[in-house]
């Protein structure tokens, strides 16, 4: 069968012949209609995620297909070494979920990861109530775009969000957010907001950087009046755009109501992520829920991979 392949983690993969799966027991066989270029799957073809497989492999972490009894699901966590970026997948039976017929395929491949990120750090992690605050650091990708969107739906009393670029703020507001911090701004002004939305109550934090912004979040939790408790605050990292590593002190956590969390593959089951998953997109219509996307002949796997001038985020069709 054809397939995008990795045989080079410093290269575009290569859309060439693979070997094709057969099922084990316990799995089904899809035949793949859509999988989409996300952050974790670039990551784990370059060899830099902790779950990056050995070369040659075939990349994608989960797509739109349809069974052999003919039911369109969306599926994730193929068996490697082929990922979803292939004519025909292997899956473990309890990581695919229906799809309903008013969701389109590159809707359904497009939203599933950046859309679990926040739903799954949220339900699984967090722990998050309805009517809880709730501070997204990095709100403009597709990520933070959904997590707005998700925090709203799922009945956030107010949402602070953080990012870059400053021309995003009315976007970003139109949305859902409540307010908008720009990152780009002199350190002491910045601990200045981050503080005064802490003060205000933040319940949950969705981080998806990491870095000097996660660093600045955190030293501005530890304000409360002397002699009482502080806030609780369960910070929940998704993500490290913003740098691998940061410098945390101890006194950081000793002085505030932080709880560090994280989200991701290992932090949340299989099967639990591809139930949030379904439950997102059962939201779709009726949350509005939406993410821009665009499809690309797999065959042009090895061009798309590279393609900077592509804002939508692109889903591979064999």
């Amino acid at each position: 069968m054809k397939a995008a392949v990795v045989n080079d983690p410093s290269q575009p993969p290569q859309y060439l012949d693979f070997a094709q799966p057969q099922a084990q027991p316990g799995e089904v066989m899809v035949t793949v209609r859509g999988a989409a270029l996300s952050q974790l799957v670039r990551a784990q073809a370059c060899a830099k995620h902790y779950s990056s497989p050995k070369p040659p492999f075939v990349p994608g972490a989960d797509g739109v297909g349809v069974l052999d009894n003919g039911e369109r699901v969306y599926f994730a966590f193929p068996r490697n070494p082929v990922g979803a970026m292939a004519e025909r997948v292997a899956v473990s039976a309890d990581c695919v979920v229906a799809i309903a017929d008013g969701i389109d395929d590159l809707t359904a491949a497009a939203i599933a990861n950046p859309g679990m990120s926040s739903w799954a750090a949220l339900t699984e992690r967090a722990g998050f109530e309805p009517g809880e605050s709730v501070l997204i650091n990095g709100a403009t990708g597709a990520s933070g775009r959904l997590a707005i969107q998700i925090a709203r739906h799922l009945g956030a009393g107010r949402i602070v969000v953080t990012g870059r670029n400053p021309a995003t703020e009315p976007e970003l507001l139109a949305l859902g957010a409540d307010r908008f911090i720009p990152l780009q701004q002199d350190e002491q002004s910045l601990a200045a907001q981050l503080r005064a939305e802490m003060d205000a109550g933040i319940d949950v934090v969705l981080d998806y950087l990491w870095g000097p912004s996660a660093a600045a979040i955190l030293r501005a939790a530890d304000g409360h009046a002397p002699g009482q408790a502080a806030r609780r605050v369960r910070f929940v990292n998704i993500g490290s755009l913003g740098g691998a590593n940061m410098e945390l002190p101890a006194s950081a956590l000793r002085s505030s109501g932080l709880e560090l969390l994280g989200s991701g593959l290992g932090s949340v089951s299989n099967a639990a992520l591809v139930r949030c998953i379904g439950q997102l997109l059962q939201a779709i219509p009726v949350a509005g829920l939406h993410v821009a996307a665009i499809a690309r002949p797999l065959e042009q796997v090895s061009r798309a991979w590279v393609d900077d001038s592509l804002q939508e985020r692109i889903v591979f069709v064999p």
